[in-house]
């Protein structure tokens, strides 16, 4: 045995240097993707889907029909006051309701039937009170994500008043002078008529956590697959004799069973394959059954969470046997670095800057989310993520099989075992 001091080893720059490089490099990354995607959703948003719904059937005014709805729709679409940060969604009220019910739209503007007669009537009332004023409604989509919806309400609520301060000058220029003879209370009232109310335009179970339960379910399907792979693949190499096992004090080792890479890799990928059935099953097991999170279509949902589980784990298992002990710092990037950020679940992807879209279109968490989301809040609509959460956890699994097995094969083939060929075991055995 040396007779070195352990803490010797503490002198050594190259282990300073090294394990500083890789800890300050996981720190800023964490940071950039982290605090860089969020630090101002409002400045970095463009084309946030917003319905706006003309209900109204206007009115007969002096003797010509009046749309009061049409010239508000029409002056919002036309507005340069939000630049390109909104999209307005022009449609009727079937095909907004839909769209909210299919995560589409974070929120809409609704402009009722009776806008204009309402009106009408309150210039003839003002004087009385008697008439009621018109309502111009705004509805919220929390299901598909609280920022974004709030994001839309904000936008939705701002344009609804300047519709009301523009019906309202329209309003005092037909009256003329007579608007002045008018109580002060009533020139008021007809300077901002519409009153503004907001409403849930798809409205949540209680036990769905604000419109986050999906999110944080998904989360949830990601970490056991990416934490579950790390533990897998740490216990077939000691099955197989090539690491040991420390159990507290004790440490145990098996005798050595040659396996080339490919084969370590599809050992564990089986591994993983079957242990998500277990897993699967007890996290809606967990969600549902032990903390009561409102959810449907449970069949559905245990096979989507199954899967999950199981493309996300080969996918870290894959990176894990290509990177080796790096591989390890990979996955965390991939599967939560990178991944949280771009969800579309706390912040929209379309408040989020350009490189942080892109992550978006190809990361695992965002496309499992949005079929969490269809099945929970959607009523497991194909066109509401669904689908898409399906064809990019296949495409995910072809591309883990193909980049993991690759690879490994090529490492074989160069001979570029974990032990050289030459190198004896003390002691082998058969699988148990």
């Amino acid at each position: 045995m040396s007779g070195i001091p352990p803490f010797r080893v503490l002198r050594a720059k190259p282990l300073w240097i090294a394990n500083g490089l890789i800890t300050g490099v996981l720190a800023l990354l964490f940071t950039v993707f982290y605090v860089g995607a969020n630090v101002d959703p409002v400045d970095h948003m463009k084309d946030l889907p917003v319905g706006l719904v003309n209900a109204d059937k206007g009115a007969a005014v002096g003797g010509r029909q009046v749309n009061l709805g049409a010239q508000i729709s029409d002056s919002i679409t036309k507005s340069t006051a939000s630049g390109d940060k909104i999209d307005w969604k022009v449609m009727d009220e079937k095909e907004m309701k839909e769209e909210l019910g299919k995560g589409k739209l974070y929120g809409a503007l609704v402009v009722p039937a009776d806008f204009t007669s309402s009106t009408v009537a309150l210039t003839g009332a003002a004087t009385t009170g008697t008439a009621a004023r018109p309502t111009l409604t705004v509805l919220t989509n929390q299901s598909a994500g609280s920022v974004g919806s709030g994001l839309a309400r904000t936008a939705t609520t701002q344009a609804a008043e300047n519709a009301s301060l523009q019906v309202g000058r329209e309003l005092n220029a037909q009256g003329g002078s007579g608007q002045a003879k008018l109580p002060a209370a009533a020139r008021v009232l007809l300077a901002d008529p519409a009153a503004v109310t907001v409403k849930d335009g798809h409205p949540l179970d209680a036990h769905s956590g604000l419109g986050l339960t999906a999110f944080y379910y998904a989360l949830v399907l990601v970490v056991c697959g990416m934490l579950s792979a790390n533990v897998i693949s740490g216990q077939v190499d000691h099955a197989l004799g090539y690491t040991h096992n420390d159990m507290g004090p004790l440490r145990l080792h098996r005798p050595l069973i040659r396996a080339t890479r490919v084969q370590t890799l599809a050992v564990a990928g089986t591994l993983m394959a079957g242990l998500s059935l277990v897993m699967g099953t007890l996290v809606m097991a967990g969600a549902v059954g032990l903390m009561g999170m409102d959810a449907s279509h449970l069949p559905l949902l245990w096979l989507y969470s199954v899967c999950a589980i199981a493309v996300t784990g080969i996918g870290a298992l894959t990176l894990l046997a290509v990177f080796g002990t790096p591989g390890m710092l990979v996955v965390t990037l991939v599967f939560i670095g990178m991944a949280v950020p771009t969800a579309n679940a706390t912040t929209p992807l379309q408040a989020l800057p350009g490189f942080y879209r892109f992550l978006a279109e190809f990361e695992p968490l965002r496309q499992i989310t949005g079929g969490i989301r269809a099945i929970l809040y959607y009523d497991a609509q194909a066109d509401a993520g669904l689908t898409r959460g399906w064809v990019m956890m296949a495409v995910g699994l072809a591309a883990a099989a193909l980049f993991g097995f690759g690879v490994t094969g090529w490492y074989d083939r160069k001979g570029l075992h974990r032990i050289p060929a030459g190198t004896e075991p003390e002691k082998t055995v058969a699988p148990a």
